[in-house]
């Protein structure tokens, strides 16, 4: 019974983007009985430019979101933000933390008596160094991918966007039901059409 069910979500779901991906078109009210021919919809294409993607990928290099700004994609401006300040933020409490405990492990060795940690040795407090330098290169280098990241996504939108989606090009989920024993048969077909 929960599989069937699943089924029948998945397959709504998936005609729901069947839905959404065609466009709508405009209502025609036909005022004479004549049989009217169906003309083909001109749609407004943009002109092919070339340096769309390397201008997008440039702008989204000098200053991340910029691209995302350029492409027209302003709901993901955040994301990158919010991905490169969560970076920096890691970096900054990672070496500090790593400071803190380098300091604390020099002041040992000059014969200083610690407060802080009194019951802490010193290859503990080596291990944690190691730690906490370990973690702030590795917050480094995510904040440098999700960097690249950001110009690879401005290049690729761009890329995208130059190309003519229409309708022709359909993904239509389909349930059929069996003829002897009444039961869903599931399936997928893909149409294009010249």
């Amino acid at each position: 019974m929960k599989i069937k069910f699943f089924y029948i979500i998945f397959f709504v779901l998936l005609s729901i983007q069947n839905i959404l991906s065609q466009e709508n078109e405009e209502l025609k009210v036909i005022t004479e009985e004549v049989p009217v021919k169906k003309k083909k919809r001109e749609r407004k294409i943009r002109p092919y430019e070339p340096l769309a993607p390397a201008r997008a990928a440039f702008y989204s290099a000098v200053l991340p979101g910029l691209g995302q700004a350029y492409t027209k994609k302003y709901w993901k401006i955040p994301i990158v933000y919010a991905a490169l300040g969560t970076g920096i933020y890691f970096y900054i409490d990672n070496n500090n933390k790593y400071n803190r405990f380098r300091d604390i492990y020099k002041r040992r060795l000059a014969g200083f008596t610690d407060d802080e940690f009194p019951n802490i040795t010193n290859d503990q407090l080596i291990s944690l160094q190691e730690r906490f330098r370990r973690d702030k290169e590795l917050s480094l280098l995510i904040t440098v991918g999700v960097y690249l990241l950001n110009i690879v996504d401005a290049n690729v939108t761009a890329h995208l966007l130059q190309y003519n989606v229409t309708e022709d090009l359909s993904f239509k989920p389909k349930i059929n039901f069996n003829e002897f024993n009444a039961k869903p048969n599931y399936g997928v077909s893909l149409n294009y059409s010249f």
